[in-house]
């Protein structure tokens, strides 16, 4: 059955850039709502929609979905790194069952779940331990990407499948809102960058290294109006919580990817997991937007909604 659900945004720097203290205040309130909510709803099983940051997926083979059956967590901007805890047989379970109703998920003994996964999950298990989960990649980072349709279609399969389920069922979303990150593009990427791209493969501690820094440098740069990134939009986003709060999860049909990265930013498109956590819920679900602030140190329109 399903108890309950949660859809937030993720920032991997917000642990080293500093906001203003008042919206950090606020945005800090509403975790602990949400965690609130979370203990309240006492799941014993999350069903995690997450994108990933170029850690897991790579054009060597890049699945539209994914369902993890066993993985773990790379450790990438603080976050917990170690063995996920996934019942591997509910996991199956999970995939077969979406196969059946004709959406073509990819499974994964072998998948690696970035923050885009990982700090949700340590952030609603404020009151109680979230870590047995099913983990499901939608591919929201490198074109090309799935429909809005088919996203829906896939957590409508999910959904059907987590209700039917004896666990208690929390269906998270992870990422959005308007967010413009450094990913690189193949069109554009040098040898060495378009290597990585295809082939991926685990980061060296130098490489890694190179990469957070360089994230956590365009924060302060982001704040002061003085980077290249694309601007937050508030707008963009008011209009999708305004959607998804009112049950419309179709707001972005008229938008194509390219649309969606003049307006949202390359992270926008995130809120692909926030489509595909809401159409598990299927009609009729009410909701609660606790936070929303455009936060330009940590980069992104930070939302949460329950």
């Amino acid at each position: 059955m399903i108890v309950g659900s949660v859809c937030m945004s993720h920032s991997p720097i917000m642990d080293r850039n500093r906001a203003g203290p008042d919206a950090e205040k606020r945005f800090w309130s509403a975790i602990e709502k949400a965690a609130d909510y979370v203990a309240e709803a006492d799941p014993d099983l999350v069903v995690l929609f997450h994108p990933d940051h170029v850690n897991g997926f790579f054009y060597k083979l890049l699945p539209s979905f994914c369902i993890g059956i066993e993985g773990v967590s790379v450790g990438d901007f603080g976050t917990v790194a170690g063995k996920l805890d996934i019942p591997e047989n509910r996991a199956m379970s999970c995939a077969e069952h979406a196969l059946k109703e004709g959406v073509d998920v990819a499974v994964s003994y072998r998948m690696d779940v970035d923050h885009g996964g990982a700090q949700p999950i340590e952030l609603l298990s404020a009151k109680m331990p979230l870590t047995r989960m099913i983990p499901i990649f939608v591919n929201c980072a490198l074109a090309p990407r799935p429909t809005m349709a088919r996203v829906r279609a896939l957590g409508a399969a999910v959904g059907r499948w987590a209700a039917a389920c004896p666990e208690r069922g929390l269906i998270l979303g992870s990422g959005g809102l308007s967010h413009d990150p450094p990913i690189p593009s193949l069109a554009t990427a040098t040898p060495e960058v378009r290597q990585r791209l295809i082939d991926g493969g685990p980061l060296p501690h130098s490489a890694r290294m190179t990469r957070q820094n360089n994230v956590l440098g365009e924060g302060p740069r982001y704040a002061a109006g003085q980077s290249k990134l694309l601007p937050l939009d508030t707008d963009w986003d008011k209009r999708l919580l305004d959607g998804f709060a009112s049950g419309d999860l179709t707001v972005l049909d008229g938008s194509d990817d390219e649309t969606i990265t003049r307006t949202g930013g390359r992270g926008g498109h995130e809120v692909r997991c926030w489509v595909a956590a809401l159409a598990a819920l299927g009609e009729g679900y009410r909701s609660d937007v606790l936070f929303y602030e455009p936060i330009p140190e940590w980069l992104t329109g930070m939302g949460i909604m329950t």
